[in-house]
This record gives structure tokens, sequence and C-alpha cells, in this order.
């Protein structure tokens, strides 16, 4: 009786666990960029031009891409399916705010199932100078939470983050 009552322990634990654990993460990372603001939005709104700086679509440089609408606009699309590494899924633009704010929803298919707020905004510091913010929130439902306590999303994504705003303004840049 008493091995039934530690074996049901044990498996109770996760889930008592994920009871009191977060539900959700959100990270965010900034860069300056030496060049005008309408300059570095206009360039951040079109999602294609992610294949230039972002890390997760360099994981796979033989990745299918394939997109609906129109780049830069409302409604565009952005799917992929790639690699292990980068999996597959797709990203589009929900919401634009003229050299201000981007709204991008992705919704991960594989290698795991969940939807992100990925924003960015651009902020004129100087007439020549501007500062790029990269978002990135999601939530995980009860008991896939659990999952939380042990990834450490803020270090995790917060270094892919780093690395793709790095590489879009040595872009912008050079």
């Amino acid at each position: 009786m008493t091995i039934v009552i530690i074996i049901v322990a044990i498996i109770a634990l996760p889930f008592v666990l994920a009871l009191f654990t977060k539900k959700s993460y959100s990270i965010e990372r900034s860069i300056l960029i030496n060049r005008p603001v309408n300059v570095v939005f206009d360039y951040l709104k079109h999602i294609k031009n992610q294949d230039q700086f972002s890390k997760w679509v360099q994981m796979d440089p033989n990745m299918k891409k394939e997109y609906r609408g129109t780049d830069g606009t409302v409604g565009f699309v952005y799917a992929w399916n790639g690699n292990k590494q980068a999996g597959e899924g797709e990203q589009e633009i929900k919401g634009i705010v003229e050299n201000r704010k981007l709204d991008i929803e992705v919704t991960f298919i594989r290698p795991f199932a969940a939807v992100a707020k990925t924003p960015f905004t651009t902020e004129a510091v100087e007439v020549n100078e501007t500062r790029v913010t990269w978002g990135m929130s999601s939530s995980m439902n009860y008991p896939m939470n659990i999952m939380l306590l042990f990834m450490n999303m803020e270090k995790l994504l917060g270094k892919d983050l780093e690395f793709s705003l790095q590489q879009l303004k040595d872009k912008l840049e050079n």
C-alpha cells in the first residue's frame, strides 16, 4: 500500500506544481540603430526581410516558405516549414502603426503548438537614431505550464532576440 501511495504522489506532484506555476512569459530586447525611424520601420514591416536578420529563420537555410497577402500590410502571412530546429509555423501581421509599432502573431505548429505575440516597436531617439524593441509573449495552459518552471525563457529566447537585433543593426547600418 505504501508503494502505491508513493507512486501516486510521484505522478501527482507535477500536476500539483503546475497549479502554482506561472502560465505566461514575456521578454523584450532593444537596440539602437543609426538610421532614421522611417527607414528602420519600413524595413521591419516587410516580414520577408527577417530572412536577413532573424536567427530563427537562419537555423535552416533550406526551409520551405509560403507567403499570403502583400508584405508590409496587415494580414500578410509568412509560413515556414523547416528542419527540427526551425520547426513549422506562420506569422501574421496583425497591426501597423506607421513608424511606431508592428504587431505580429506567430503560430507555432512544430516542434510544439503555441501562439506568441512578437511586436516590434520603433522610437526616434535622434533624427538618425532609432531604438528598436522586439518582444515576445505567450502563455501555456495547465498542465503544460510546468515547463516554464524548468525553462528560463528570458535566457533562452533573450539571447536569440539580441543576436537577431544585432544582425538587424549590422544590416541597416552597412
